[in-house]
């Protein structure tokens, strides 16, 4: 196991798609699908889960935006509505999908560097 001092740091390397271990692997075998496990240092991602947390601040930052800026062209400019539906929604599809995976990444890395684990009642 790597020491602490030697881990490469969470985010950047959650953000980069990679193994939050060794830094070194990758972590994705597709868009989001994880990897069985990395092919550098070995570590089983099986016990790795990041839920909704990316949909939800991928939904909360794109959300943000896109109502943000269509508050800003309304006032602006006042344009038609399909100007506000077409700027919307390619502005909501390609924020979401440029930001699930390192988003995804990155709670991966949190989740390894943390020894965050599921919650359990004691007995």
């Amino acid at each position: 196991m790597t020491p602490p001092e030697m881990r490469p740091a969470p985010i950047p390397t959650g953000l980069s798609g990679r193994c939050p271990r060794c830094g070194e692997g990758h972590l994705f075998k597709g868009f989001l699908a994880l990897r069985p496990s990395c092919e550098a240092c070995g570590l089983d991602y099986a016990g790795f889960d990041s839920a909704d947390g990316p949909a939800f601040f991928v939904m909360s930052i794109v959300g943000l935006v896109v109502v943000g800026l269509a508050l800003w062209l309304e006032i602006a400019y006042e344009p038609p509505m399909w100007v506000h539906a077409l700027v919307a929604g390619t502005l909501s599809i390609g924020l979401s999908l440029l930001l699930v995976r390192p988003l995804k990444g990155m709670l991966i890395a949190l989740q390894y560097a943390n020894k965050a684990e599921q919650g359990r009642f004691q007995r």
